[in-house]
């Protein structure tokens, strides 16, 4: 079983980065190594199998001991690694339409996938998976789509927390997004700044409520690149307005990650700095930066020095506490072999 330290560890910065390829280069381990450096996210380009993904954690935590890995692996057409016997996952739109049909089955094959999807990450040393995806499904949104759970956010919410019971089985943590919705927006905020128009209220009655609904189970959120003008200005992960209410109103006390600050949604805050300095003082314990080496060097010298205390701890507590078990062993676990069958009878 891979081990977990428990050595006094310096507190984890605010920033989430990405390293350039699939093993540590100077540049890399320097960035790992800085003081504000909290996370590390990957990507399919960081993977080739299973020995040299694990291979990669490995180096990862030995140059900065306790930092958290993340990675978006959702399933469906948002999972990185996919071959060398990661198990191929179903979109979340398919455990929606097998809820339409048997509402139990479905809830127990949700658990079942959280499961697997988190099993086998820990088993190659990824410590988080940016999942649940909460978004409701509109029909309009090309870049949410089939990574929804459902039209109903009551469905969303149900099927979301068996996800994050079945992360939670495996050791792993949960990271609801797109706060409070993406889904009704055509634009893409990979590409386009999208402005969603509603109201307010109508935001909180439906996309925004299975945020309430998990309540506790909710260890993470990612809010949107998409703008509310309604109620502010700002997007959503930009905006002291939205986080206080997701802090205030809806009592969330766990991790918040602002989404890719290179992405088009989030140049309205003008650079990578200022964005991640906006996403800071709105609220967000992490600005997560994403295939720009240098946005990234460029925020890491221009933050500043000062570590949040809160911030840092709540970072922590997303680090798995519980020993994970290696691959050749997962493979043996008869927890594991039955989740898998299942997760791959809805593929």
């Amino acid at each position: 079983m891979k081990s977990v330290n428990q050595d006094n560890r310096a507190p984890l910065g605010p920033v989430m980065l990405d390293v350039v390829g699939k093993t540590l280069t100077e540049d890399d381990v320097r960035r790992l190594r800085h003081p504000l450096t909290g996370g590390v996210i990957l990507f399919t380009r960081n993977y080739t199998d299973r020995a040299q993904l694990a291979a990669l954690t490995a180096a990862i935590h030995a140059a900065r001991p306790g930092i958290l890995i993340a990675v978006d692996h959702e399933g469906g057409r948002v999972q990185r690694f996919r071959t060398d016997g990661f198990t191929v996952l179903p979109s979340m739109r398919k455990l929606g339409q097998l809820w339409d049909n048997d509402v139990l089955a479905a809830t127990k094959v949700a658990t079942a996938l959280g499961f697997v999807l988190a099993a086998e990450l820990r088993a190659c040393g990824v410590d988080l998976s940016f999942t649940p995806v909460l978004d409701v499904d509109y029909g309009a949104s090309s870049v949410i789509g089939d990574r929804s759970f459902h039209r109903d956010a009551r469905v969303v919410t149900l099927l979301a927390k068996s996800v994050n019971h079945g992360l939670a089985l495996a050791g792993m943590a949960n990271c609801g997004k797109h706060f409070p919705g993406h889904g009704f927006v055509k634009a893409d905020s990979h590409v386009d700044i999208p402005v969603d128009e509603r109201s307010f209220d109508e935001i909180m009655g439906h996309d925004a409520r299975p945020y309430d609904w998990l309540g506790m189970s909710l260890a993470a959120v990612m809010p949107a690149h998409v703008i509310y003008p309604q109620f502010d200005k700002s997007p959503a992960g930009f905006s002291k307005k939205w986080l206080t209410v997701l802090r205030k109103d809806l009592g969330f006390e766990g991790v918040i990650f602002s989404d890719d600050l290179s992405m088009q949604g989030a140049t309205v805050a003008g650079t990578a700095l200022d964005a991640a300095k906006a996403a800071l003082s709105a609220g967000c314990d992490v600005a997560l930066i994403c295939n720009s080496p240098e946005k990234a060097d460029q925020i890491l010298s221009g933050l500043g020095t000062a570590i949040d205390v809160v911030s840092a701890q709540r970072i922590a507590a997303l680090v798995p506490q519980t020993a994970a078990l290696d691959w050749d062993a997962l493979q043996l676990d008869a927890r594991y072999v039955a989740a898998r069958k299942q997760v791959q009878a809805l593929v």
